[in-house]
């Protein structure tokens, strides 16, 4: 069974951030929140309305969600641009950047695992290779431990196809980057250029 993205199957009702890390707490392997939330966490203020709490973790690391969430319900963003139900213990290939999951059928999609590549201790970015970091060096974490990514990458991933929201995140956050994180994200842009 599949799911048409333009019909996903139900609402969003994202828990807060906090609950979010104590259901992932028990996680081994590391994960970020992503998107606007990063960009919000990055510059300790508001910065607009979210619908959906995106949590970016290694492709590599991906099958450890279901052991700690094993009651959950799974759904796999397969390309072209459908939901699939993700099995437990199935390997995604690659090509699958996307997981949506939800405590039961009945419930709204909770949040949405964003899986990203890795070379040995390095993130690797899936748009290009050339892009990468030290795996150590891509999330920030706020006073209560809650990690979040750095916002120079969330920053280079909303350049892809921006949208209105993503340009709010970007005025809210450029002000606030380092000259070094403006220097990657500079380079990573002439790397692979926005839009």
């Amino acid at each position: 069974m599949t799911v048409p993205f333009a019909d996903p199957a139900g609402a969003w009702d994202p828990p807060p951030l906090n609950e979010i890390h104590a259901l992932l707490a028990p996680l081994d392997s590391p994960w970020w929140i992503a998107g606007g939330w990063a960009i919000e966490l990055a510059v300790g203020r508001p910065v607009r309305p979210h619908n959906d709490v995106d949590v970016l973790m290694l492709h590599r690391d991906h099958s450890a969600i279901q052991a700690v969430l094993p009651d959950w319900e799974w759904w796999a963003a397969d390309p072209p641009g459908t939901l699939r139900p993700w099995l437990p213990g199935e390997l995604l290939p690659h090509h699958v950047h996307d997981i949506w999951c939800r405590p039961t059928a009945d419930h709204p999609w909770s949040f949405q695992f964003m899986l990203d590549n890795a070379d040995g201790d390095h993130w690797v970015s899936r748009r290009d290779p050339r892009i990468r970091r030290p795996i150590a060096d891509i999330g920030r974490t706020t006073d209560d431990n809650l990690p979040y990514l750095a916002p120079e990458i969330q920053l280079f991933y909303k350049s892809k196809a921006p949208r209105p929201k993503d340009e709010l995140d970007f005025q809210a956050a450029l002000p606030i980057l380092t000259p070094d994180q403006r220097a990657w994200l500079d380079e990573a842009l002439r790397i692979h250029p926005a839009g």
